[in-house]
C-alpha cells in the first residue's frame, strides 16, 4: 500500500491507500518540525495496528509538505521504517507533470498544485478549488489541467485569532455554522460568530464571483479542507466538497510515477 503524507503548517495527515487508490486509513497529527522519525513510528505503529497492519503492508511512500523543516524526519520515516525511498512531490520523478502558469512556478505550495492534479482529474474543466486550511487559498485550473494562479487569504481561524488578541474583552468562541441566518446579534458571542461566518461567507462570495468574471468560462467550484463543511448548512457556495483532494492528488502523482 502507498502512505501519503500531507504536511501542512497546521497538521500533518497520513493516509494508505490501496492499489486502486480508494483510502484505507487516515490519522491526522498537530505539524511539528521537531517530532523526529521515531516519534512518527511510534505513533503510526500503534495505528496500522488497531487497523490489522503492519509496517510490511506499506511499501511506498510520498510526500508533499508546505513545511520545509519537517520533511527530513519524513523522509528518514520512510527510509528507516517502510524500507522506501519516498517521493517528494513537484520533485525528481514526481515533477508536477501540470503546466504552472504563473510567475513564479517555484513557490506554488505542494498542497495547491497537488489539489489542482486531482481537481483536474475527478472534475474535468475549468475549476476553482478552494482549500480551507491555515490559509484560505482559491487555485484556478483551465480547461487543459493548467495552474494559472490565485489567491491567498487569512484562514478563518486566524482571523478569530487577530480579533480576540487585538481586543481586551472579546471572549474566545468556537468556528461553527450559526443556527440561523440572522447577522443581528443579540449578544457579544453572537455578534463576533455573524461577523467571522458571515464575514467569511461574503468574501468568499465576492471572489468567487470575481475570479468566474475573469475566467470567462463556467467553472466549478470545489472545496476542500477541514473547514469546508462549516459553509454548506447555510450556503450554496460550491458545486462540489472533496474532502480528500490533497491525499487523491498525491496517489494520482504516485500513479503516474509508478506507471
Amino acid at each position: 500500500m502507498l502512505l501519503a503524507v500531507d504536511a501542512g503548517n497546521t497538521n500533518i495527515v497520513f493516509a494508505l491507500l490501496d492499489d486502486d487508490l480508494r483510502i484505507r486509513a487516515r490519522w491526522r497529527i498537530a505539524t511539528d518540525p521537531r517530532r523526529t522519525a521515531d516519534e512518527y513510528a511510534v505513533w503510526l505503529h500503534q495505528l496500522l495496528s488497531l487497523e490489522g497492519l503492519t509496517v510490511q503492508d506499506v511499501d511506498a511512500v510520498i510526500v508533499a509538505t508546505v513545511v520545509p523543516r519537517a520533511l527530513h524526519n519524513l523522509e528518514v520515516l520512510a527510509q528507516k521504517y517502510f524500507r522506501a525511498e519516498p517521493l517528494v512531490a513537484g520533485r525528481g520523478r514526481a515533477a508536477w507533470g501540470i503546466e504552472l502558469d504563473v510567475e513564479e512556478p517555484a513557490s506554488v505550495g505542494a498542497d495547491r498544485a497537488v489539489n489542482v492534479i486531482a481537481a483536474h482529474a475527478l472534475h474535468p474543466g475549468d475549476a476553482i478549488v478552494i482549500d480551507f486550511g491555515t490559509a484560505t487559498t482559491f487555485d484556478v485550473v483551465d480547461w487543459t489541467g493548467a495552474y494559472k494562479g490565485g489567491i491567498i487569504a487569512p484562514g478563518i481561524n486566524l482571523s478569530l485569532d487577530a480579533l480576540v488578541g487585538a481586543t481586551a474583552k472579546l471572549p474566545r468562541i468556537a468556528i461553527e455554522a450559526p443556527e440561523t441566518t440572522a447577522v443581528i446579534g443579540r449578544n457579544t458571542q453572537d455578534q463576533m460568530l455573524a461577523g467571522i461566518y458571515w464575514g467569511y461567507v461574503a468574501m468568499i462570495e465576492g471572489l468567487i464571483a470575481r475570479l468566474k468574471t475573469e475566467i470567462g468560462r463556467p467553472a466549478k467550484v470545489i472545496a476542500t479542507g477541514g473547514l469546508a463543511v462549516l459553509f454548506e448548512k447555510h450556503t450554496s457556495l460550491f458545486d462540489t466538497i472533496e474532502p480528500d483532494l490533497t491525499i487523491r492528488g498525491l496517489g494520482l502523482l504516485y500513479q503516474r510515477v509508478d506507471a
